[in-house]
């Protein structure tokens, strides 16, 4: 494979190989704009590089972590313009070690053994709701989260409305993405921009992955943490102070 330093000396069936996929994915993949196109060499042959390559890594990655092309091509066109091999290499190590298992297909026989009771129709309904599966276009076949599963057949049984679960889960999403979005613009501008001014090389990129990986946890878990403090204080402002309301204590709720 080419280095940064070298010229690029791969020919597009060379490409497909060293990247397992087809030349006709290749070439869709350039017409949206997904890869750079090649350098023109003698008799107009196409030559590719490092930079491909890691494009393609980082494709196949973001696809593996369920996005559409489209949503792709919209993630790449947010990148900073000008990214090495180095980097992309980097970006791919740090989406495969924060980004969540993918959703799996399951039907409902599956999914029903897995969640170890029978579900109706408005079990599927609530499910759904708390983003734990979404249904697809065949009937009884659903994308599931199976982290979530356990914690959201559990609550099938809490006396929750539906529409409740809709407005939590749309006040927990607009939360969550705006933390990542802090959490994120952090991570760039302090931990990977002075790593890439100081570093390089491949044995780096294994660095940041590592680095990347042992933050992930205890990002998640300060994050758990300030939320259940945060949610019992609330709790007891608004059903009594010092936990002493007429109901349930605050560290009793579901």
């Amino acid at each position: 494979m080419a280095t940064e330093t070298e010229e690029p000396i791969l020919t597009i069936d060379e490409l497909a190989a060293r990247a397992g996929v087809t030349v006709r994915t290749i070439r869709f993949y350039s017409t949206r704009g997904l890869l750079p196109p090649p350098q023109i060499g003698p008799r107009r042959v196409g030559h590719y590089g490092a930079e491909h390559l890691s494009r393609l890594a980082l494709i196949e990655e973001l696809q593996y972590q369920g996005m559409t092309l489209a949503a792709i091509e919209r993630y790449l066109g947010q990148l900073p313009p000008g990214l090495s091999a180095q980097d992309l290499a980097i970006h791919r190590a740090l989406v495969a070690s924060w980004a969540p298992e993918p959703a799996e297909e399951t039907g409902r026989p599956e999914l029903e053994r897995r969640a170890g009771r029978p579900l109706s129709d408005r079990d599927i309904d609530r499910l759904a709701a708390m983003g734990v599966l979404d249904r697809t276009a065949a009937p009884d076949v659903f994308r599931l989260d199976g982290g979530l599963l356990r914690l959201g057949v559990e609550l099938l049984d809490v006396p929750i409305a539906h529409t409740t679960i809709l407005a939590s889960r749309t006040v927990l999403l607009e939360h969550a993405r705006s933390a990542a979005q802090e959490l994120t613009r952090l991570f760039r501008d302090e931990v990977w921009g002075p790593y890439r001014e100081r570093e390089s090389g491949a044995d780096h990129v294994a660095a940041m992955r590592s680095l990347s990986a042992h933050m992930q946890p205890m990002v998640v878990q300060a994050l758990v943490t300030a939320f259940q403090r945060s949610l019992r204080s609330e709790l007891r402002a608004a059903f009594g102070t010092g936990g002493e309301a007429s109901g349930p204590r605050p560290d009793q709720c579901p």
